[in-house]
């Protein structure tokens, strides 16, 4: 039972941050259905990332910086950030600026938890290392995808080279910042966990920052008050 134990521990972390910034949406949640959907479709990613990641590596493996900001933070940030804008940045269902949140946050815990269960099935790994994993990449996918959802949300709600602006900064800044927590993890050998806990901290200080910031946007938040009112 200890595998079934390892897997259960692989997949916990994904769904507990989701349901949490599920959760987080003050006036109007998503359908839940949508929600599971994109989730999903961050499973079906994982096969073309490591198609494209194995192809670069053969060709420009080798190099840290290529390996952290090219081969792995562009390649997966890269392909959340074009699923969410061909499938969900015109839909409907997007209709606050804090739903970018949920759905970045939902194809980019589903991309990590798959993530998660291949290295615990292929490494045996302890409850241990799963906790430590939770704490780290899977809570990093969770705070690359409050980045790229808010500014998804800052451009579906803003116009012309507004709209633009935020729209690359949805791709970039979470390829930024993921590109970093890949050197560190690459490069600082001995002593990464002094650099990686003080980037975690400064990450989710910035994503609940921009929770914050994203649901004081939401157009529904004065028929919520006027609902409060009147009750």
């Amino acid at each position: 039972m200890l595998w079934f134990s390892v897997i259960a521990s692989a997949l916990a972390p994904g769904l507990a941050l989701l349901t949490y910034f599920y959760l987080k949406d003050r006036y109007e949640q998503e359908p839940l259905m949508m929600v599971i959907k994109v989730f999903v479709l961050g499973f079906l990613i994982v096969v073309p990332v490591l198609i494209i990641q194995r192809g670069m590596t053969n060709g420009f493996g080798g190099n840290p910086y290529i390996e952290s900001f090219v081969i792995s933070s562009f390649v997966e940030e890269f392909l959340k950030w074009f699923v969410l804008y061909h499938m969900i940045y015109n839909h409907t269902e997007f209709d606050e600026p804090y739903d970018g949140i949920v759905y970045a946050v939902a194809i980019s815990l589903g991309f990590a938890t798959v993530e998660n269960v291949m290295y615990a099935w292929y490494s045996h790994a302890s409850i241990g290392a799963m906790f430590l994993r939770a704490l780290l990449p899977v809570s990093g996918h969770a705070m690359f995808g409050v980045m790229m959802g808010y500014y998804l949300g800052r451009a579906r709600f803003s116009t012309g080279a507004k709209a633009k602006r935020f729209l690359a900064y949805s791709m970039f800044i979470p390829w930024f910042w993921h590109g970093v927590y890949d050197l560190i993890l690459a490069t600082m050998t001995q002593y990464w966990l002094w650099f990686i806990v003080p980037l975690m901290a400064f990450l989710w200080y910035g994503g609940m920052g921009k929770v914050y910031r994203a649901n004081n946007r939401s157009p529904f938040r004065f028929l919520k008050r006027e609902e409060e009112v009147n009750t």
